[in-house]
């Protein structure tokens, strides 16, 4: 029976169609318009914008009862049913409700200049120095082997390697050194450095030197793991200084950039620009939930192509290649009239879909507060709405909604549910929302290890174990209590 059961699922496969439908949902706004884009060049029978057909109303009441066909005028022994395709009750009103899209409808995107890239910015500084061509070329391979984060992670030794195999400029480990000193002398300084601690050397280098940068840079050059571990006692030992004095160099090195090339407004890396695929408004102390007007495109099938179908219709001699030509004709409408009810079917389940999620997560979207948010999973939605899990989870994985607290990740509002000590379902973003707070508030001299956060959120009426805050805390990307300790 199981095996019966396993083949059945496996037999259950998707069509082309449906896997296509399933491609449209997941895409966000600006990579639905680019797929829109595409399909509208592929396909000369969808067009975009209001039809403005004079024959539209004449052909969706005019009946063809005289119209007889016969053998010749069989195509692929496939009947087509002209005024199916020549009627305009195919095609949708996009705007579902009146107030079913965002005042974004009409955007204009607003033209910006093309950065500098980060490397090219490094290259550009090349040239306030100079440098033998030999030379030149050597600084710009180590330029081009300098990652997004402004570190060359490959030693010396591979890079003269590669300068003789992929270059052909041969050279040794200290002439390559030597220009290594000059990318060092680029901005933002630190770019270059092969490990953290070279990196925030090289950025005290640059300081202006005073008692707290000395000692900051003798503390990263001879005290690194000390320092990394916040051993402050064995510092103040080693050094013979104050808490005072300590306390400014390390402020002097917490003020350092760990990620040079990240720092860098033109980097090649290009900063996703988000666009909100919803947007929820608290109207008169109710929730207006709005599709951005991006996703619903006004499409309809060509007037040229009606008119083709219409010519063939009234020919009363039909030639072979007429026949052809309305079998490709056929092919281009099926494929437009297809797509279009696609959009159609995208744009319903994506504002069904965020309409529950809005509903069940009311009291967040009213209030702000993150503690307010239910626990949710993507079943409790599907099973709201009637639809698929993995279809839920392809609107949510991918959609942004703007919202009065700012524009959020859908799937940012889906959680596990934990007990709390009345025994009611609480989610573990509230959870990880107080955790957060009680880090927040602790005595930075001596933060609090996990077993004393456990007991504290127990208090609170959470009872959790120390296992399960430490998983919330790294999720939350906050470090040891170790690690959060300052002077």
């Amino acid at each position: 029976m199981l095996k019966q059961n396993l083949q059945f699922k496996l037999s259950q496969k998707l069509s082309p169609q449906q896997i296509q439908l399933m491609k449209l949902i997941q895409l966000p706004t600006q990579a639905f318009e680019q797929r829109l884009k595409e399909e509208m060049n592929e396909n000369p029978a969808l067009e975009g914008g209001k039809e403005e057909d004079e024959y539209a109303d004449e052909f969706e009441k005019e009946e063809f009862d005289d119209y007889e066909e016969d053998e010749y005028d069989r195509i692929d022994a496939e009947d087509i049913n002209i005024d199916e395709y020549l009627s305009n009750d195919e095609t949708p009103e996009y705007k579902l409700q009146v107030n079913n899209y965002s005042d974004d409808d009409d955007d204009r995107e607003v033209p910006f200049a093309a950065p500098v890239t980060f490397h090219q910015d490094l290259i550009n500084q090349l040239n306030t120095f100079i440098l033998s061509e030999d030379e030149r070329d050597i600084a710009e391979f180590l330029v081009g082997s300098i990652d997004d984060m402004g570190y060359i992670r490959r030693s010396i030794s591979d890079i003269v390697d590669d300068l003789a195999f992929t270059q052909g400029i041969y050279t040794d480990e200290t002439s390559v050194e030597k220009i290594l000193h000059i990318v060092h002398e680029l901005e933002p300084s630190g770019v270059g450095a092969r490990d953290l601690q070279e990196c925030l050397l090289l950025q005290l280098k640059h300081k202006t030197p005073t008692e707290s940068v000395d000692l900051a840079s003798d503390i990263i050059a001879n005290q690194f793991e000390q320092f990394t571990k916040k051993h402050y006692e064995k510092l103040l030992q080693k050094y013979g200084v104050s808490q005072e004095q300590l306390k400014k160099a390390i402020e002097e090195i917490e003020k350092l950039n760990p990620k040079p090339g990240g720092a860098f407004t033109g980097n090649n890396k290009l900063v996703e620009h988000v666009v909100p695929d919803f947007t929820i408004r608290i109207v008169e102390g109710e929730l207006e939930l709005l599709l951005n007007g991006r996703n619903a495109p006004e499409l309809h099938v060509s007037k040229d192509y009606q008119d083709m179908l219409r010519t063939y219709k009234d020919s009363r001699d039909k030639s072979n290649a007429q026949k052809d030509a309305v079998q490709f004709i056929k092919q281009k409408l099926d494929s437009a009239k297809w797509f279009i009810d696609a959009i159609r079917q995208r744009q319903e389940t994506l504002f069904v879909t965020i309409n529950a999620i809005m509903h069940y997560q009311q009291e967040y979207f009213l209030e702000g507060d993150e503690t307010k948010l239910r626990p949710m999973i993507l079943k409790d939605i599907a099973d709201m709405i009637g639809l698929d899990i993995s279809t839920v989870s392809r609107v949510a994985n991918s959609k942004y909604v703007e919202t009065p607290y700012g524009t959020k990740l859908i799937k940012e509002f889906f959680s596990e549910a934990m007990k709390n000590d009345q025994g009611e379902d609480v989610s573990t973003i509230e959870i990880k929302k107080i955790l957060q707070q009680v880090i927040e508030e602790e005595d930075k001299k001596k933060p609090l290890p996990d077993d004393q956060l456990a007991d504290i959120l127990k208090d609170k009426g959470y009872p959790i174990a120390r296992r399960t805050i430490a998983k919330y805390r790294e999720q939350l990307d906050i470090p040891v209590a170790r690690m959060r300790k300052k002077m």
